[in-house]
């Protein structure tokens, strides 16, 4: 099976190409059947991919801070998208997967002694990385063996 994890397909279309009816043997299940057929074969060959969505994080802290806050998102796999320096702050914009944020409040009020404030807000959904995706593929295969026992 192509089926990866558990979450949704999205922006699938299909084209029917060719079908006939037959009084004998064609039946509303008959097509059903011959469709998950056709969706499970067009599934395998389409080598599907885990989307994650990424958000966009506006971090604000005092400027002795900007070292920090940006390895900070480097190390939670973001993409600094640029960082400007004011008077007497400095806003770090990057992309950052949600699955990365957690906790990110904590360790940004640690790491600028309180002084530092972000937002976050969804920007779009990107695959996960290689290793992600085959990780949560083997943890949802074992847990479709579990429970079919």
């Amino acid at each position: 099976s192509a089926r990866v994890s558990s979450g949704p397909w999205l922006s699938l279309s299909f084209v029917l190409t060719d079908g006939a009816s037959h009084v004998v043997d064609s039946s509303e299940l008959a097509f059903k059947i011959a469709a998950q057929y056709a969706f499970r074969q067009a599934c395998e060959k389409a080598n599907p991919t885990i989307l994650e969505p990424i958000m966009t994080v506006e971090v604000n802290a005092p400027p002795e801070f900007q070292g920090s806050i940006i390895a900070q998102i480097n190390r939670r796999k973001g993409l600094v998208v640029s960082a400007e320096s004011g008077h007497d702050v400095v806003t770090v914009v990057a992309e950052v997967p949600l699955s990365e944020m957690f906790g990110y409040s904590t360790d940004l009020r640690s790491i600028t002694q309180g002084k530092g404030e972000f937002t976050m807000e969804y920007k779009t959904h990107a695959p996960v990385q290689y290793q992600v995706q085959q990780q949560l593929a083997e943890e949802y295969k074992k847990k479709q063996k579990a429970e079919e026992k």
